[in-house]
């Protein structure tokens, strides 16, 4: 059992709009920090979106799904998990990111999450845009390629833009192939929709093996029967889930840079979390949450809520 320290403040001995926000209110405990090495999942902020090509605002999402996040209680709805009497679970802070160097905020990032891993620590990550899954990637998968369930409306499999430029956020996982970071028989994309520059990204994942499940197929399907399929592809080996807010339709989840219309509802958002359970989860992130295009906050806030979702399914590894 977890001890008192790594317990989140109640909203019932502090009001949820008052004192210092961290994720789910629960203790900052640096890399530094003498109780470092005994926390089990760190929730960590990477305010970095130098992959973007289109609306920027990202780099400013962990601060604002901190401050959501204080309105996560401390018990699921509907499977009673109490994850925070189960595993130690901390704040550990932001990544300080190089906003003026793609390569070196990469090398930062891979860094800082060298040490989590090294304490034995499974990240739980708040982006920044996609390309942010990469660099903890090269950290989670150094000892071999993971399995990786991705929620998204986008591929962001492409090999390049703008004349051979290789890092975007809409590149992330076709150079985590190419690292050998991911197994691509093991993977499986979720959501995906919209207009298409062409067929590039689909081609590649085709010849090495991704499923993707395209938007059509989602609805069609019953969830559980299509989860089922997920669960089965990327087994009971380690796997990552990466949760691009954006797989969200824009009347929920306007606050993203590239939104896509005919998405799933916010319900659904956290339905597909759920049918995760068993899964031999390593590491996960939510990330391109943009502030600068999410007026009510309601963006930040269900993003909140798909982190306490991939929380309780972590905690049950």
């Amino acid at each position: 059992m977890p001890d008192s320290f790594f317990k989140p403040v109640s909203g019932f001995d502090l009001p949820r709009f008052a004192g210092v926000p961290t994720f789910m209110r629960l203790p900052n405990v640096p890399v530094d920090h003498p109780r470092f090495d005994d926390v089990d999942i760190g929730l960590i902020g990477v305010p970095w979106d130098s992959g973007t090509t289109n609306r920027p605002g990202p780099r400013h999402g962990p601060r604002q799904v901190r401050d959501a996040s204080t309105m996560i209680r401390a018990q699921h709805p509907v499977f009673g998990t109490r994850p925070f009497e189960i595993k130690n679970i901390a704040d550990l802070g932001d990544v300080g990111p190089n906003p003026a160097d793609i390569h070196d905020s990469m090398d930062r990032i891979t860094k800082f999450y060298d040490t989590v891993i090294a304490a034995g620590i499974k990240p739980l990550t708040v982006g920044g845009d996609h390309l942010v899954s990469l660099p903890v990637l090269r950290a989670v998968a150094k000892k071999g390629p993971v399995g990786m369930v991705h929620f998204d409306s986008h591929t962001d499999l492409f090999n390049s833009y703008f004349n051979g430029t290789k890092y975007t956020h809409g590149t992330p996982f076709r150079r985590a192939v190419e690292e050998n970071l991911l197994d691509p028989k093991r993977v499986v994309q979720i959501g995906i929709r919209g207009t298409q520059y062409d067929s590039e990204d689909v081609d590649f994942a085709m010849s090495v093996g991704i499923r993707i499940i395209r938007i059509e197929e989602f609805f069609k399907r019953d969830l559980s029967d299509l989860m089922q399929e997920v669960r089965e592809i990327v087994g009971d080996q380690e796997t990552y889930v990466s949760y691009d807010i954006d797989f969200v339709d824009p009347t929920f989840a306007p606050g993203t840079g590239t939104p896509e219309v005919g998405g799933p509802n916010s319900f659904q958002a956290l339905q597909v979390v759920r049918e995760l359970k068993g899964l031999n989860i390593v590491g996960s992130d939510m990330v391109e949450v943009s502030p600068p295009f999410d007026a009510t906050g309601n963006t930040a806030f269900l993003g909140a809520s798909i982190m306490f979702e991939l929380l309780c399914q972590m905690v049950n590894n």
